[in-house]
């Protein structure tokens, strides 16, 4: 494979998180694949190794345009059912808080990542530094819904709000130009604007409970290490047992 000209890596800290993610894969190993720019960046890293050293894996993609992407640069997607469990999933994040929770639905693919992380021995998250932040919720939390009834949905989403004081915090319906933004699975995206989540762990409980909420943007306790890529090409390792 010829030497990556692709601007997707231009951004020197993506590629830097990238490439040290790329260096924890090993063959015949069985991989998720994250969506997103810097998971991107990974993809085509990773293709370009296994290109170079002619070793097998077996993927499992979070998302159709992970797929394609994979596919397109000669690594084998197979479904997620297909391989029945993995190693390693390697993806982004929104925001990572200092315990390596996460938010996590910036591309739409949340249910897919979270459940393909969770079916993983270890996910690892790539990102730049801009990504780390001391709490979580300046980023917009993603909610995907089933399109039935996702006003009344939106309704005890808010309720659910008002009883952990997040009051008169907008809950916007994602689009893609004008219309609604349709998930993988045909579902549609509330996003919270919360601006800072004080207890991740009781606002993940009560999204869980409500009926139409198909899956939240919190990922808490999955994630056991974080490479942050830097400006300069370097790279900060960030581990939950660092946090303890």
């Amino acid at each position: 494979m010829p030497a990556m000209t692709d601007p997707a890596i231009a951004d020197l800290s993506k590629d830097a998180a990238a490439r040290a993610a790329v260096a924890l894969v090993e063959p015949g190993m069985r991989l998720g694949l994250g969506t997103g720019s810097t998971a991107a960046i990974f993809v085509r890293r990773l293709a370009q190794r296994v290109s170079e050293e002619g070793f097998a894996l077996r993927c499992a993609a979070t998302s159709k345009a992970t797929a394609e992407l994979a596919t397109s640069l000669g690594l084998g997607v197979e479904e997620l059912d297909e391989i029945g469990w993995l190693d390693l999933t390697i993806d982004g994040a929104d925001e990572v808080d200092p315990d390596l929770n996460l938010i996590k639905g910036g591309g739409a693919a949340h249910l897919r990542e979270k459940i393909v992380a969770t079916a993983s021995d270890r996910m690892v998250v790539i990102a730049d530094q801009g990504k780390v932040v001391d709490r979580l919720g300046q980023f917009h939390l993603p909610v995907e819904v089933i399109p039935f009834g996702w006003q009344a949905t939106r309704k005890l989403i808010q309720r659910a709000l008002d009883r952990l004081d997040l009051t008169q915090r907008p809950i916007l319906l994602r689009k893609r130009g004008d219309a609604p933004l349709r998930t993988d699975e045909g579902n549609l995206i509330l996003d919270l604007a919360l601006e800072a989540i004080p207890d991740a762990e009781a606002l993940a409980a009560e999204l869980s409970s409500i009926a139409g909420v198909v899956e939240h943007g919190l990922f808490l306790n999955i994630c056991e290490l974080a490479i942050i890529g830097c400006p300069d090409g370097s790279v900060v390792e960030l581990r939950r047992e660092d946090m303890a």
